[in-house]
């Protein structure tokens, strides 16, 4: 289990991770800053909620700790874990059509809505960790 204990953080390789599912009550970093962008995570075990620049980006519940965020052009990649099943949502581009694959394995094609979200469940147990893939079709 990997949970995140500074709740945020810029990774070696330019993603950056967040998130503690274990914390008991609700805790928050605002302002933390990400090549150029302002973050604000907040996170315990009932949910978990990330925003860029002030704008959504990911939600999950239960809480769950995401490692290895990478926002693209085309989609964004991740991997999460958590305590049990979570439903996640993401903030995409509105009305566009992307592949989702978890742990390699196409789920299916999903449309965004007008307001660019997607939302999917990840299958996550005590220790288990699933990547997730995101890819504009």
């Amino acid at each position: 289990m990997a949970v995140i204990n500074e709740l945020i953080r810029a990774e070696q390789d330019g993603s950056i991770s967040f998130g503690n599912y274990e914390l008991e009550t609700k805790s928050k970093r605002s302002d933390f800053e990400h090549n150029g962008d302002m973050y604000k995570v907040k996170t315990f075990y009932e949910i978990t909620k990330l925003e860029r620049n002030g704008m959504f980006v990911y939600e999950s519940v239960p809480g769950t700790a995401v490692t290895g965020l990478e926002l693209r052009d085309d989609g964004m990649k991740f991997s999460v874990e958590g305590k049990e099943d979570a439903q996640i949502t993401v903030e995409l581009e509105a009305d566009t059509e992307y592949k989702v694959l978890l742990d390699d394995v196409n789920v299916g094609h999903m449309m965004t809505n007008l307001g660019g979200k997607l939302s999917f469940s990840a299958e996550l147990g005590e220790a288990d960790r699933v990547n997730v893939e995101i890819v504009k079709l």
